[in-house]
């Protein structure tokens, strides 16, 4: 260990404690941060080993996905630092333990496997619209924090949709035998979603089942296995989730079954997870198509102070300019058109892609009526009069997925808008 391990301060930052566990290449230690007092999972990585065998290329991986990583069934990576002979992760401390350990003390009832099941298929469903494929999944990597919210870590092996190959497909074997899928094993290239749906199909049968659909000490006769699809669901299992894990197991990856169709299955839609509302939701009731919220508050007004505060630093130029950020929350735009214009054209939309509407003179808030990969998608949008003939109106993400929201603006939202939009001397109109 260095000396900045040995005298338990690391970086000036964290107070390392006991050892959690270890593998090949990793300890992971708990840890504390100085300034904040926060528990922290401290995954330390030797530099030297990891070169030895050339896995540098598989850290670096690890860390630029988890830094996009930001989803409640996903570990969080707080932050990266290194010294001459290591690399640290500092990561969410989860204490609940392996969801593995569950499992060893035999299987789970249906309800109980259901509702792991549903919050693995949220975190690998928002994985893949990254383009971040696992390919590493097993109950060993599923964690539980106190209050039993399932939190899939150990990106060593994932994949970028960037890594495939001409054919469209990734080419490198990984994963534990037991729960790899049987083209990942044929080496000749695989889709990294349908391999990781498989995975998850092993892990699902796990749950219900209290052990591996296949199994053999012969790892070639294990293969055949895999490979042919050659496994018996026990008495116990519901008919329903029968059907959901033969269709997840289907050996054949072209026929597999999507994460779209998992998540409309009769089985994993009984009794779904119910996540704690955001306050943007529980303004709509169910069945509002139309509410007024705020009634008889006028169209703000702004003054110097408010455009300033509107914009970043002095520059006006972001109230009128895309940002130069890859997802973006917010989004401004200016109009000459009445406020009621404004909340005409946004109720437009909102009827055409079955939102509700909450809406006052100033402002007007759209819910989702369906649940996205973070809950509903919620967007707000506040009206502002620079002059009695000039607004700006500022649209803000208020819950919900930000790249559903960024989608949402570019094919819905601003083609809606474009008639409204100010349009300067120079001849340029934004949303910015």
């Amino acid at each position: 260990m260095a000396s900045e391990e040995k005298c338990g301060v690391l970086h000036g930052k964290y107070e390392l404690g006991r050892l959690l566990g270890h593998g090949t290449f990793a300890k992971v230690y708990h840890a504390r941060h100085l300034k904040t007092g926060k528990n922290v999972a401290m995954k330390v990585v030797g530099k030297e080993k990891v070169l030895r065998v050339g896995m540098m290329e598989q850290v670096k991986r690890e860390i630029s996905v988890m830094k996009m990583m930001h989803h409640p069934n996903i570990v969080e990576l707080h932050e990266v630092m290194a010294s001459k002979t290591k690399i640290y992760f500092a990561m969410e401390f989860i204490r609940g333990g392996e969801l593995f350990a569950k499992i060893a003390r035999g299987r789970l009832r249906e309800e109980a496997a259901r509702n792991y099941f549903q919050q693995l298929i949220s975190a690998i469903d928002f994985c893949h619209s990254r383009g971040v494929y696992h390919r590493d999944l097993k109950p060993e990597n599923l964690l539980l924090d106190e209050e039993g919210n399932l939190k899939v870590t150990d990106f060593g092996l994932s994949a970028f949709s960037d890594h495939l190959r001409q054919d469209g497909l990734l080419h490198t074997t990984c994963g534990t035998p037991a729960y790899v899928a049987p083209e990942v094993i044929g080496k000749k290239g695989y889709d990294g979603a349908k391999a990781d749906i498989w995975s998850c199909g092993v892990i699902l049968y796990v749950l219900l089942a209290g052990f591996l659909p296949f199994q053999d000490d012969n790892i070639i006769s294990l293969y055949k296995k895999i490979y042919r699809g050659d496994f018996k669901c026990p008495p116990w299992l519901s008919p329903e989730s029968r059907k959901l894990i033969t269709r997840m197991l289907d050996p054949n990856p072209s026929t597999r079954i999507s994460i779209a169709k998992i998540m409309d299955s009769s089985w994993f839609k009984k009794s779904i997870r119910k996540n704690l509302r955001t306050k943007e939701e529980q303004e709509f009731t169910v069945g509002d198509e139309v509410n007024n919220v705020d009634k008889g508050k006028e169209t703000e007004t702004l003054n110097a102070f408010h455009i300033i505060s509107l914009s970043e630093g002095f520059d006006l130029s972001p109230l009128f300019e895309e940002k130069k950020r890859e997802e973006k929350e917010e989004m401004r735009f200016a109009t000459t058109r009445p406020a009621s214009s404004v909340i005409s054209k946004l109720e437009e939309v909102a009827k055409t892609k079955n939102f509700n509407v909450k809406k006052s003179d100033s402002c007007v808030r759209l819910q989702g009526q369906e649940s996205g990969r973070k809950g509903k998608l919620g967007i707000a949008a506040d009206i502002f009069a620079v002059t009695p003939s000039f607004l700006v109106v500022e649209v803000k993400k208020s819950s919900g997925d930000t790249l559903e929201y960024n989608q949402f603006c570019s094919k819905e939202l601003r083609p809606a808008l474009k008639d409204i939009l100010w349009t300067s001397a120079a001849g340029s109109s934004m949303p910015a």
